[in-house]
């Protein structure tokens, strides 16, 4: 395996007449990425599509159960390839991919995401613009664990979470859009970066949803959000410009008093896990996700 991407690519990937291109970072992803990929070739969309599965730093069988949806990509007209990086590292999946791909329509998508059928139509068609443009799906938090439900319950009625475009594990743009920066700098929040690189007149929330999964157990939802906290804040810090195009909306006293009265247990782990991030120093973090 190398980092050159003419070299990892599968010997039958094809690149004409691109519409879009999905790019999938899967790092150690082998139980999920099926998922993924099942879902995605589900889509409703009459385009022609290429899937380039970027497996970064993977131990495990990532790379081939990639490559085992190479046939039904191709028998829907899609093509499907895999990039084997022996680096880990999310930034570095995403400029391969990047360095790859054909399509104008980029759709940057987390290996643990599963999309519904007609969510690339919507997409490609809420970018298919000369000017720039940055599009997401509604996103619907999924938990297992009893304390992660709870959370998910709150996060789902944040304001952020509920009335803007968070692009959380999906975001895609337009070529004029992904034109606006070069490669992906090394920093935490990819996600974050590419959205505010988009004044929120230029984000557009198409209604197909999508499934997130969020982390599971105390821990590491406090890992993970602290995690998240760290991302916004070296975004401030390196790319201070890019903070004019926030838009996250305010949470009122009253609002949170409302969500906590009608659902005491979730607002509790909620706060208590904003909480133990406040009060936990932070130190060099492993920013996995706890599944």
């Amino acid at each position: 395996m190398g980092t050159g991407v003419g070299r990892d690519m599968d010997q039958d990937y094809q690149s004409r007449g691109t519409d879009v291109t999905v790019i999938v970072p899967a790092s150690n992803e082998a139980a999920l990425i099926g998922g993924c990929l099942e879902a995605l070739l589900a889509s409703r969309f009459s385009g022609c599509a290429e899937v380039i599965v970027v497996a970064n730093g993977c131990v495990d069988d990532t790379a081939s159960v990639a490559r085992s949806f190479a046939a039904q990509a191709a028998g829907m007209g899609w093509t499907l390839a895999v990039i084997e990086r022996a680096e880990g590292g999310k930034p570095g999946a995403l400029n391969a991919g990047d360095a790859a791909a054909q399509g104008p329509v980029r759709v940057y998508l987390d290996a643990d995401v599963t999309v519904t059928p007609d969510l690339l139509g919507q997409l490609f068609a809420a970018l298919d613009a000369a000017t720039p443009r940055y599009a997401s799906g509604a996103v619907h938090i999924v938990a297992t664990t009893p304390i992660s439900r709870a959370y998910a319950r709150i996060w789902r009625r944040v304001p952020f979470m509920r009335d803007v475009v968070p692009g959380c594990g999906l975001f895609a743009v337009n070529a004029a859009g992904r034109a606006r920066w070069g490669s992906f700098p090394h920093i935490i929040a990819d996600d974050v970066f590419v959205r505010l690189h988009f004044d929120p007149k230029e984000r557009v929330g198409v209604p197909s949803s999508y499934r997130w999964p969020i982390a599971e157990g105390w821990r590491n939802l406090v890992r993970v959000r602290r995690r998240q906290n760290a991302g916004v804040d070296e975004i401030a810090a390196r790319y201070p410009d890019l903070i004019r195009n926030e838009d996250k909306p305010d949470f009122p006293a009253a609002e949170k008093l409302g969500i906590a009265l009608s659902d005491p247990l979730g607002f509790l782990i909620y706060a208590g896990v904003a909480l133990a991030v406040k009060l936990t120093p932070r130190s060099n973090q492993d920013w996995s996700r706890g599944r």
